[in-house]
């Protein structure tokens, strides 16, 4: 039994594919999905999936991508989130790679999430790339560790890995890890306690091995914990296990 933490199948690459998609899951031992927010004019296409579906669920964010939501306010946020399938507030974080100039608006949007997250009760979904050192100063700063959440697609260091387990962060890994050339995330893989593993898609984007190149889809999530079982040297059923634990430890769905 698995679950992909991580996936956007609202988008429009899965078109008339719906039960396509959960018969692939079914197939391959998925029996859940988060699909994940990137702005608020979708939003209500991502929760009429979980709604329409028990084996999905949402969350509400704005992708630090998104610069039409500069101005975000927490009660956007904490409105959207009492809804019953929602249960993270994400996904959000900083990414310095994509955009430049002044992105002090991205790293106030940032704190818009966090607060909303601590004000609704809610696990925040975190995306940071080429912003390490800025994204874990503001969870630090806006006290994070009280709702936690979790670190999706990683591609940080062990040592950034560990100060996010710190403040009650969860790992997870996608299709990157299967990549034949992503040595250091293996090694990352290998080394995150049990406890605080999860696995993902990020579909459609980063389809893991076999399927690399493909449109992904959460089905393929059985990749990714393969690769992290054969990594560990333990069976796949003791991650499938344990990230499932873990999944619904962290987002408590009801």
């Amino acid at each position: 039994m698995l679950v992909d933490s991580h996936c956007h199948i609202d988008f429009e690459d899965y078109a008339g594919r719906m039960p396509q998609i959960l018969e692939g899951m079914a197939r391959n031992q998925v029996t859940h999905a988060l699909c994940v927010s990137v702005n608020l004019t979708d939003f209500p296409r991502v929760l009429a999936l979980a709604e329409g579906h028990a084996q999905l669920f949402a969350s509400v964010g704005v992708h630090p991508d998104q610069a039409e939501d500069a101005r975000l306010a927490v009660s956007d946020l904490v409105k959207r989130a009492q809804h019953p399938k929602i249960v993270a507030i994400g996904e959000t974080g900083l990414d310095y790679y994509r955009l430049e100039g002044d992105l002090e608006w991205q790293r106030t949007r940032f704190r818009t999430h966090i607060r909303a997250a601590r004000e609704c009760g809610k696990p925040l979904i975190i995306h940071t790339r080429d912003a390490g050192e800025d994204t874990l100063r503001v969870l630090r700063e806006e006290h994070a560790d009280e709702v936690g959440g979790v670190m999706h697609c990683f591609t940080e260091t062990l040592e950034f890995a560990q100060a996010a387990m710190d403040l009650d962060f969860y790992i997870s890994f996608s299709g990157i890890v299967t990549f034949k050339n992503a040595l250091a995330i293996k090694e990352v893989a290998k080394a995150v306690p049990m406890e605080r593993l999860l696995v993902e898609t990020d579909s459609p984007y980063l389809a893991p091995v076999p399927h690399r190149g493909k449109t992904n889809e959460p089905a393929w999530v059985r990749h990714v914990a393969e690769e992290i079982a054969r990594l560990r040297e333990v069976p796949l059923e003791q991650v499938a296990e344990a990230t499932t634990s873990n999944f619904f430890s962290l987002f408590k769905p009801s």
